[in-house]
Formats: structure tokens, sequence, C-alpha cells
């Protein structure tokens, strides 16, 4: 009793930002493993939003999707590796490039056992080829957003990431599904994956303790 009391904490982050999520995406990938059709709600959501389609919005989340991936997640996680790297923030450098190259191994490891494929109820403005599941500009989007947070937490900066980070984050999931190159259920397993592996990552390598802190626990 006293540990949990202790640590509870350390327990509660472990159950929100690990296991939880972790659940909701074993639930996802054993579903969409047994049972090709996926969820009787993905194809009723793609046809609603489907329905808004015009030609100017079709512009418009072709080019912002881009964001989620190559335009956008990547050079900002790129400048922001570079400063913890030039700022000799070596944990919270560790932290971000671990998060983030994992996220893609998760990421492709999963589409490629997984081998779902994308909806394909319209065409396209903007099509894929691979596998769907789970989606890959939900999990970087989430997985940046995610590590910043971590990585803010406690600064000035936090609630601008949250707010702003929520926002683009949903926007990316909006354009996957705006597009028909995902099921919704792919963009809900992306993230749910991202926030655990991004909460998992901080609890091992703790990128907000400093050399000095570590020290002064081990004595």
């Amino acid at each position: 009793m006293h540990f949990i009391t202790a640590h509870r904490t350390s327990l509660l982050l472990l159950l929100i930002g690990v296991f939880l999520p972790l659940k909701v995406f074993g639930e996802l990938a054993e579903e969409i493993w047994e049972n090709e059709g996926g969820f009787p709600w993905d194809v009723p959501i793609l046809l609603a939003i489907h329905s808004t389609a015009q030609p100017q919005l079709d512009v418009f989340a072709s080019t912002l999707t881009k964001l989620g991936v190559f335009w956008g997640v990547f050079p900002v996680a790129s400048v922001i590796s570079l400063n913890l790297f030039i700022q000799r923030q070596w944990r919270k450098f560790a932290y971000l490039i671990t998060t983030l190259l994992g996220s893609i191994i998760i990421n492709r490891t999963a589409k490629v056992l997984l081998h779902r494929v994308r909806p394909h109820l319209w065409e396209s403005p903007s099509p894929e080829f691979d596998y769907g599941f789970p989606s890959g500009h939900a999990m970087s989007s989430m997985t940046l957003v995610a590590a910043l947070l971590i990585l803010t937490r406690g600064s000035r900066w936090f609630w601008l990431v949250l707010i702003v980070g929520s926002l683009f984050v949903l926007a990316i999931g909006w354009t996957r599904l705006y597009l028909g190159v995902h099921y919704p259920s792919d963009i809900l397993a992306g993230w749910t994956a991202s926030i655990a592996w991004a909460t998992g990552v901080s609890m091992l390598l703790k990128p907000h303790r400093s050399k000095r802190t570590s020290l002064e626990r081990e004595v």
C-alpha cells in the first residue's frame, strides 16, 4: 500500500498513458485481424464526411495532409531535435529521437503484419497504395505532439503545444478521412499507439531528469 501511495502519479500515468491506449489498439488490431470487414461504424463515418466534398476542399485537404509527415512533422521534429542537440539536452534529445523513430517502426510493422487494405469507396484526390492500418499520418502527428507535451510539461509552452497540437492532430486525421484513404479505426489506432509509445518511452528514459538529479538519487 505504501508503494502505491508513493508512486500513485507514475501508476496513474502508466494506466492512462500506456495501458489504456495499448488496450484500445489491441482491440482494434484484433478486430482487423479477425474480421476484414472492419467495424460497422467505419464506412458510415467515411460516407458522412464525403458528403461534404467539394473541389476547394479537395485541394485544401490534399495540401494539408502533407503536413502530417514530410512537410510538417519531419521539419519541425528536425529543428527541435537540432536545438536540443546544440543545447546538449541529451536526455530530451534521446527521448525525442527514440520516440519518433520507434513510432515509424511500429507503424510499418503493424501495416505489414495486419495487411489491411485502404477503403475504396470513391476515387481519392490524393490516393495512397500501401496498407492502411494504422494510419502513418495519424501516428506521426500524434507522436510528435505527445512527445512535445511531455517535453514541455511544467513550462509556459505546455498549453500552447496542447491547443495547437490538438488542432493539428485532429486536422490531419480529418484529411485522411476526407481523402478516403483511411478508415476511422485506422486513425484511432494510430493515435492510441502513439500515445502509449510516447508515454512508455518517457517513463523509461525520463527526459526531465538531469544528470545531477540522477546522482543525488543514487546517493
